[in-house]
This record gives structure tokens, C-alpha cells and sequence, in this order.
């Protein structure tokens, strides 16, 4: 055999070039699998979750009605809660397995790693917030209510009549952008860094009126401001606003939850926990 020297040296560039080749091809796959999280079914043990074999939710604290019921969201009670735990059995984990942890709401949807799996406090779906972090579907759609006291009912009878009052609503709801987009005040909207601050100033006069989402209008005039009352509902300009479970970037989650809703969708779950919790929630006038 005669000796090649040229092929020899040939040889020798060549196969450290096509293993490095190799070796990246196989890398890039990895990356490409492992982009995302996704996980491989939507069976308990292939999520990727922040703690094994349990599924973690947030939610804010106070967790206010009727959305959870004696600030517990643990006892499965309010429509929330029971639709969290609804979600947890359709993904397989046992009422023990779930795993409740604190979030404040305008917290919630800020970029960055979450230490929850899914959170659910009445969040928008919006596309800003979709930018930073993932949403499921809809699990229920909402509209905001005008919530005054009685004795002033009469100045917010219509979208216009509202243009002309002090009007709040907490800080990075949707309901301060219905107030901005859909009312458009002639004074600019006070604003709240929570909830119990907005329904304080209310009381107090510094506002005429303030805007929550319908149901917690209704449980806010029943329950929790006497003398208060909705003196309508008005829809957003844009498509009807959705409620949905908010995950961590890139988690791979969402595609699970959305299983998740669309089974107990189909079933009549979702409809008959809304029926159970939030069944106030009806002839309430469109503000025109």
C-alpha cells in the first residue's frame, strides 16, 4: 500500500472539523428541545414545575370576594379558588398537591422568573402584558361596573355623565385603562395602589365614583361599602376583556392549562362555578 501523505494530512483536518460539526448539530438540537420548556404531555409528572409534584399558584393577599372566599384560597371556595382547583384535577394533582403562595397583582406580570406555576387574580389578558409573560385561555370574561354612592347615583347615568367626575380605580388594572380609553375624563383618574385604598377614597369623597370589574362591584356595594350602588356596566372598545391563568415566559405551561380549560369547558364545569359564585352578576344596565 503506498503511503499518501496528502490524504494522510487531509484526513487530519478534516475529522476534528466533522466531529465539532457533529457535536454542535447535536447542541443546537438540545437548545431547540429544550427552548420553551415544553413539556412532552400534559401529564402530572412531564410539567415543568417549580416544585416536583406540586403544582404552585399565585394569588394576591388580602384574596378579596367573590373571587376566593375568607381571604383563604386554600378552602376551595369563590370562583377562582374553585376554578384553580379544578384545573389542578384535570392536570392530576390531588387538592394536597396544590401549593398556594403570595403575588401581588401589579407584580404579578412583570418580566422575569415567578415562583409560582400559574397565577390567577383576575388578570387581563392584554398584549402588552403577553410580551413579558404567558397567558392560558380565557376562563371568564368581564366587563366594568360604575360603583357610586347611592345619594349620587343620579351623575352617572351615562358614558358622558362619567367624563365630568373624579373617577379612580386601582393602579395597573384594566379597569384605570377603561377609564383613560373608554371614558376619557376630563380629569385625569385618581389612582390606587390597592383596592381597599380605592373603596377608602371613596367613602372619604376624594373620588365620585370608582371602576372594578363587575362582579367585584357587586360583592363591593352588597357587602363592603353601605349606601353604594352599580349604576351600570359599560364593555371596553376593544374585544371583550378575558380573565387568564398567568405563567412565567417561556414556561411551556400555557399549552397544558388551556387543555386544561377547554376540557372543563366542554364539561360544564367552568359555566357552573361561574353560575355557583358569581350568579349576581346579571341585568345589570350597559352604560351608553
Amino acid at each position: 500500500m503506498l503511503h499518501q501523505p496528502g490524504r494522510t494530512r487531509l484526513t487530519a483536518i478534516l475529522a476534528p472539523l466533522a466531529l465539532a460539526a457533529a457535536l454542535t448539530a447535536c447542541g443546537s438540537e438540545a437548545e431547540d428541545s429544550a427552548e420553551g420548556g415544553a413539556p412532552t404531555s400534559c401529564e402530572a409528572a412531564d410539567l415543568p414545575l417549580k416544585q416536583d409534584g406540586k403544582l404552585t399558584i399565585g394569588t394576591d393577599s388580602p384574596a378579596y370576594e367573590p373571587w376566593f372566599s375568607e381571604n383563604d384560597p386554600s378552602n376551595g371556595k369563590g370562583f377562582e379558588s374553585a376554578v384553580a382547583y379544578a384545573v389542578a384535577e384535570q392536570l392530576g394533582f390531588a387538592k394536597d398537591d396544590v401549593v398556594w403562595v403570595k403575588q401581588t397583582f401589579n407584580t404579578s406580570y412583570t418580566p422575569g422568573e415567578k415562583k409560582f406555576d400559574f397565577d390567577i387574580n383576575q388578570i387581563s389578558i392584554t398584549p402588552e402584558r403577553a410580551g413579558v409573560v404567558d397567558f392560558s385561555q380565557g376562563y371568564y370574561t368581564a366587563s366594568q361596573a360604575v360603583v357610586i354612592m347611592e345619594k349620587d347615583a343620579a351623575k352617572a347615568a351615562s358614558l358622558e355623565d362619567l367624563k365630568g367626575l373624579k373617577l379612580g380605580a386601582q393602579t395597573a388594572t384594566t379597569s384605570l385603562t377603561a377609564i383613560r380609553e373608554d371614558v376619557q375624563p376630563t380629569t385625569d383618574p385618581l389612582v390606587f395602589d390597592t383596592s381597599d385604598q380605592a373603596k377608602q377614597a371613596l367613602l372619604n369623597g376624594q373620588v365620585d365614583a370608582l371602576v372594578f370589574d363587575l362582579p367585584t362591584a357587586f360583592y363591593i356595594t352588597a357587602a363592603e361599602i353601605e349606601g353604594s350602588t352599580i349604576t351600570g356596566q359599560f364593555e371596553s372598545s376593544e374585544k371583550p376583556e378575558e380573565f387568564g391563568l398567568l405563567t412565567e415566559k417561556g414556561s411551556g405551561l400555557a399549552p397544558c392549562l388551556d387543555e386544561a380549560l377547554t376540557a372543563l369547558e366542554e364539561d360544564g364545569t367552568l359555566a357552573a362555578l361561574e353560575k355557583e359564585w358569581l350568579s349576581d352578576v346579571v341585568s345589570v344596565p350597559v352604560l351608553k
